[in-house]
């Protein structure tokens, strides 16, 4: 079967009836091509299926128009949600996406080795892995962190947890439950420690004591062995679980121990994630906007690549009511 001819800028150019330098400018992102000049050069690039030379365009520009990204784990949803996020906007920008995971015992310095060495013009560091890019003594590299304090050495994207775990918390005090009990999620998360923060401000506005803290690992196993457990322990009327997989965890403990909820106990999770709405009962809790995280830190990026300063972000998530609590 012969091989298919590559379409050239050359091609595109007499399609659009442009010169090649337009083109060009339009195919490297320039601002110098007026609106209706780069409609057309896109619609001609569409129709002749041109795809641009990475390495052509990395040799003139000095950019792969790679981007890296760097997690611990994406065995968890919110992890796997931003790498979706991050991975589409990525691509509306003309931007390739390398993803690097750390695992359990990789050094984050390793992580940005291999990226340096594929040539990204820089990465994006996701919630667990970011207590490590506070750490690394070998980034050099353009860094945008989800999930982490503001630092100098990267710009930093995230949602404000501890406003979203006083929202969940005041939403059970307000229901008239004395105290609430919380599933924290890992010790290093920086992401479960503003959580628990929240949590903990807000019984302490409310002049209410703060149970014992009890900690699982982000997965509905460990929501329903912590969750059984303070059961176990003494009464529990209301739980602010830190994610919503140890929220459900959380109500299939309660079920297995004859608790109707939210008659006898109600359950707030955090992330809402796509299932959420179909747990029995629909789950009430804080949604973090995943696509707007992801749009945000590739525009930052992307920003920082091509020679901008962008800011920090802090995104407010908000309360979804629902039936179980």
């Amino acid at each position: 079967m012969p091989q298919a001819r590559r379409v050239s800028m050359a091609m595109v150019a007499q399609h659009a009836g442009v010169s090649g330098q337009t083109v060009s400018r339009v195919a490297n992102g320039s601002p110098r091509v007026d609106p209706e000049t780069r409609t057309r050069v896109e619609r001609a690039m569409a129709e002749l299926g041109y795809r641009p030379n990475r390495a052509a365009r990395a040799l003139r520009t000095g950019r792969t128009h790679t981007l890296g990204l760097v997690a611990q784990t994406l065995a968890t949803v919110g992890n796997s949600r931003m790498l979706q996020a991050v991975a589409e906007a990525a691509a509306e920008r003309g931007y390739a996406l390398t993803v690097v995971t750390l695992g359990a015992d990789a050094a984050i310095d390793d992580a940005f080795e291999r990226l340096r060495d594929q040539g990204v013009d820089g990465a994006i560091v996701l919630n667990e892995a970011s207590a490590l890019a506070r750490d690394a003594t070998s980034a050099a590299m353009r860094l945008v962190v989800v999930d982490s304090p503001p630092d100098e050495r990267f710009v930093s994207i995230g949602t404000d947890h501890a406003a979203g775990a006083r929202i969940a918390t005041d939403h059970l005090l307000a229901a008239g439950h004395h105290t609430v009990h919380h599933v924290a999620g890992p010790a290093g998360s920086y992401a479960s420690a503003q959580r628990e923060r929240g949590w903990r401000d807000a019984l302490v506005a409310a002049g209410r004591d703060a149970p014992a803290v009890v900690r699982g690992d982000w997965s509905a196993a460990s929501g329903h062995e912590q969750t059984a457990r303070m059961l176990a322990a003494g009464v529990v009327t209301a739980i602010f679980a830190a994610n919503d997989q140890m929220a459900l965890g959380a109500l299939r403990a309660l079920a297995e121990a004859g608790r109707r909820v939210p008659r006898d106990v109600a359950v707030v999770g955090f992330d809402d994630i796509a299932d959420a709405a179909q747990f029995p009962p629909p789950l009430t809790t804080v949604r973090q906007d995943f696509d707007a995280l992801g749009e945000h830190a590739v525009r930052a990026l992307v920003a920082a690549v091509e020679g901008g300063a962008p800011g920090d972000v802090l995104l407010v998530p908000e309360l979804v009511r629902r039936a179980s609590a």
